[in-house]
């Protein structure tokens, strides 16, 4: 189980809730703690989405989470994969596979304290941008699961 960085050591993060907003603070969100994981995504799919060479997302419980504000709008980018986005300002949110059932999983740069969420695995890392070097020690899968 994944556990935020500001979380560890304080045995308080399980009662913890987190908060996400798309830039014009019109779609939001929350999440109860724990998260499931934190990774970096190289897949196409989610570099389009972001516009941007990687991406980090975190993995949470469907029933851990819930829309405060306007609910975003959903977009099937391919088969069995939804993303959202708000409609007023184009912020990408979350993506759900249907892969990996009753996860959600919202982009760390949507979270209010994105510093909080590090990373702890490359995923689709066969896609990385070619200029793009990484310099960390985190694993690095072939393909877009986390999990089996």
């Amino acid at each position: 189980m994944y556990t935020p960085k500001a979380a560890i050591g304080t045995g308080s993060f399980m009662a913890e809730t987190y908060h996400g907003r798309c830039f014009c603070k019109t779609v939001s969100f929350e999440i109860d703690a724990p998260i499931k994981w934190c990774v970096t995504c190289h897949c196409e799919s989610c570099r389009r989405q972001c516009s941007a060479p990687m991406t980090a997302y975190i993995g949470v419980q469907d029933e851990q989470w819930r829309w405060t504000g306007k609910a975003p709008k959903v977009y099937h980018s391919s088969r069995g994969v939804e993303r959202t986005f708000c409609d007023n300002c184009g912020s990408p949110l979350s993506f759900r596979s249907e892969h990996l059932t009753g996860l959600m999983h919202f982009y760390v740069a949507a979270m209010e304290d994105p510093e909080r969420f590090v990373p702890e695995l490359h995923v689709a890392y066969e896609e990385k941008l070619s200029w793009l070097h990484i310099g960390d020690d985190l694993e690095k899968r072939k393909g877009p699961r986390v999990a089996d």
